[in-house]
């Protein structure tokens, strides 16, 4: 038997979309996932997101009718994420792009609750732009979490030690734990800081984590040290986390443009807590997995 999948990448984070109805019931989506992203013996990518339809017959994933779409997520480890910002879009876009979806306003759910995708522009069958809404922040140290010696409200200049050396990092749930360590350069060995702080004790769930530098009160710039993934050129977890504690520490306003080495995601946290980010998912190829 064979999956059939698409694979898209948002701002070349990767990823392969897979239909339940494609996976045989047998097929271990951890399994799946460890053997289609490798980047040797695979397809290669940052992830896997398989999508089935809510409120149908299928035995796989939700039955309720609140939202339109579920959609799993994991990772090239075979952990399942509770949320992928660029791997959700990725799904919605192959909807789009398999004539499964025309409607420009879905939702989706995922493990961190149910997501809303608007497509805003479509060029051809090979480029979507979306606007979503991810949630609100959870600032709360048992709820991003990190481990304090008692619970927190807000993880904010946390000193840890990585490596014999101490940083202060800032943290935020945003459907995934994020950790970020704000910088003036990228000039020193951020990723195997990265490698080492992901797995910290400090992170029972472990983490993304994430480097900063603020450019201006409206810009800043990401590397990103991925969970179960490891360096990425984009996340739009680690975007959204990374805007969301910069303007919460003050260095910037609710509206910020986040700079990744594979692209800008725009993020605005409204007024009313809810986040907000738009980019794009563009089409790569579709293959078939034996």
């Amino acid at each position: 038997m064979s999956i059939a999948f698409t694979k898209f990448h948002g701002f070349g984070n990767d990823y392969i979309v897979i239909d339940c109805e494609s996976v045989p019931a047998e097929t271990s989506l951890s399994e799946l996932a460890i053997a289609i992203c490798h980047r040797h013996t695979g397809a290669g990518s940052d992830g896997i997101a398989v999508l089935a339809r809510t409120g149908s017959d299928s035995d796989w994933g939700p039955q309720g009718h609140e939202s339109d779409y579920f959609c799993e997520i994991v990772n090239p480890d075979g952990s399942t994420a509770g949320f992928s910002g660029n791997g959700t879009r990725c799904a919605v876009a192959y909807l789009h792009y398999k004539g499964l979806w025309s409607e420009p306003r879905l939702k989706l759910e995922t493990r961190s609750g149910i997501k809303t995708y608007e497509l805003i522009e479509r060029k051809g069958n090979g480029e979507f732009w979306f606007e979503a809404e991810i949630g609100k922040p959870r600032f709360a140290s048992d709820e991003v979490p990190v481990l304090t010696a008692t619970r927190r409200e807000t993880v904010v200049d946390e000193p840890i030690v990585v490596d014999g050396q101490q940083y202060l990092f800032s943290a935020v749930n945003v459907g995934n734990p994020v950790a970020c360590i704000f910088v003036e350069d990228f000039d020193f060995d951020w990723r195997i800081v990265g490698r080492s702080m992901e797995a910290h004790e400090a992170f029972p769930e472990k983490a993304n984590i994430v480097f900063v530098k603020v450019v201006d009160r409206e810009n800043i710039e990401i590397r990103i040290w991925e969970r179960a993934a490891g360096e990425t050129s984009s996340s739009g977890t680690c975007s959204s986390g990374a805007a969301i504690l910069s303007a919460f520490t003050q260095k910037t306003g609710r509206k910020v443009m986040v700079h990744a080495p594979g692209g800008i995601t725009k993020v605005i946290w409204r007024d009313d807590d809810e986040i907000i980010i738009t980019g794009r998912a563009d089409l790569a190829y579709s293959g078939v997995w034996p």
